[in-house]
């Protein structure tokens, strides 16, 4: 059989103009549901297999509602297909206006959240085996992700160390947050286990120490990206989607950015990059600013000149209460009472509290610090339709003029990309806008999704067809960083 006969789209003629690669930092893979037992039979053994088979096909009970109608049919099932046969897609990925690809999975959402230990391990397992085999002959247009288990450190050490070790691949799909039984409940209804659960981080305030593998991906090379997928805690509803989708992919990569963040795991592995995928850049840049204005209101010194409780002047407040109190707020009551505004935790005079200091695993002097501890290492997906793309590039509201590292995330192969050839189309009416300028569109359809992976992995993009362009960037000075 011939080639696909290529369309010259809207996509292709924005990529002609260009004097750069396009490299998608998020395109998708749509599993063949039927393949992937066969796997999991390879790894497991066919009762897993089969225990495997029937869990996939059964939703999680009491689970809030989640995608439906998301495959494309009609004019759109060619799209759906190509997805699903690497080579059917590298040559259709042209289509989009991109050069070379990134791919993260998607049976892989649910998958890594499975509460039973040897099915989620198996599932992970069976799915990256799968990928390496698929996408070999493909190499030079796009890399699938590996699915890495993260409900502990060990499981997601041992499935990184096989996936990129021994089977190759270049890049990670991990959870940026963990589903767990709460342990009251478990400790009285194991049994509902499956149907009570939170979300734990794997930074702050996790029952687990995530060190070891993030050293481990630094060892490595491989640049760790999470992406969102379950709905659930208050804001969950059971039957509305749509409810459930808005705003929810920015909500967990928040909730995961700032517990790496306030953990200090940029702090202590400087090299490490870390991806938010598809929750759009417009959260990072608020909870970049937000940090900003935290440090300079909140820091130690700060929180010991304006708000340390040994400072208080209870002669003055004595007196106010004197003067403009009233029958119940008297001034013999305050006094009584005084203790209360002088005791809030201090021991004795000159001494800090351990409570106090909250950036004390971040060892920060100033707020420029933030351009090395948050900007650098974190890159955030966004959409081609996002109309929020263009604040990462926003240097005249962002503090410090920082922009950040916003990165062209296509999502090919989910519901919300119609028409593959409208992708790269619709990230440029940013430029045509006026929102961005051309760097600007440079740095988030290149530099940035290339500089992602090559910080760690200077070799990532080898024997790919933009292996020249990148290493020409590379080659720039200060364009690696």
């Amino acid at each position: 059989m011939g080639d696909y006969p290529i369309k010259r789209t809207d996509s292709v003629k924005v990529r002609e103009k260009l004097d750069h690669p396009v490299i998608d930092g998020d395109g998708h893979i749509i599993e063949s549901r039927f393949v992937l037992p066969d796997f999991v039979k390879q790894v497991a053994g066919p009762d897993v297999a089969e225990r495997f088979s029937k869990v996939m096909a059964t939703p999680r009970p009491g689970s809030p509602k989640n995608l439906f109608w998301s495959a494309h049919t009609g004019k759109g099932t060619i799209d759906r297909v190509t997805t699903m046969l690497p080579r059917l897609y590298a040559q259709r990925i042209e289509e989009a206006g991109i050069d070379f690809c990134t791919l993260y999975s998607t049976a892989g959402f649910r998958i890594q959240t499975l509460p039973d230990e040897e099915l989620r391990r198996a599932g992970c397992r069976a799915l990256n085996i799968m990928y390496a085999d698929m996408f070999k002959d493909v190499g030079h247009k796009m890399t699938p992700s590996a699915l890495i288990p993260m409900v502990t450190p060990g499981e997601a050490i041992e499935e990184l160390e096989f996936a990129c070790g021994e089977l190759g691949l270049k890049a990670a799909f991990i959870a940026g947050e963990v589903l767990r039984p709460f342990p009251e409940v478990e400790k009285i209804a194991p049994e509902l286990n499956d149907t009570v659960r939170r979300y734990t981080s794997i930074g702050i305030d996790s029952p687990y120490d995530y060190d070891p593998f993030w050293a481990k991906c630094v060892e490595m090379k491989i640049a760790p990206a999470t992406h969102a997928f379950n709905f659930t805690g208050t804001h969950a509803s059971p039957s509305s989607y749509l409810y459930n989708r808005l705003g929810y992919f920015a909500t967990s990569g928040f909730a995961a950015a700032r517990a790496l963040f306030i953990s200090g795991v940029t702090r202590r592995f400087p090299e490490l990059n870390i991806g938010f995928l598809e929750g759009g850049v417009w959260w990072g840049v608020a909870l970049f600013n937000d940090l900003v204005e935290f440090w300079e209101k909140r820091n130690v010194n700060a929180l010991l000149e304006r708000h340390d409780p040994a400072n208080v002047d209870l002669g003055l407040m004595e007196e106010m209460y004197r003067r403009y109190g009233n029958e119940y707020m008297t001034a013999e009551r305050f006094v009584e009472n005084q203790a209360m505004f002088t005791n809030d935790g201090r021991t004795s005079p000159g001494e800090i509290p351990d409570f106090v200091d909250e950036w004390k695993n971040l060892d920060m002097g100033q707020a420029e610090d933030l351009l090395d501890l948050y900007v650098k290492p974190f890159y955030f997906g966004c959409e081609a339709d996002d109309a929020m793309n263009y604040t990462a590039f926003n240097t005249k509201a962002n503090k410090f003029g920082a922009k950040l590292k916003a990165m062209f995330s296509s999502d090919l192969g989910h519901w919300d990309v119609v028409d593959f050839g409208d992708v790269l189309e619709e990230t440029h009416e940013a430029v045509d806008k006026g929102l961005m300028t051309d760097e600007d569109f440079k740095d988030f359809v290149f530099k940035n999704p290339a500089t992602f992976m090559t910080r760690m992995n200077p070799d990532y993009f080898k024997g790919t067809v933009v292996e020249d362009a990148v290493a020409k960037m590379i080659a720039e000075p200060g364009k690696a960083a």
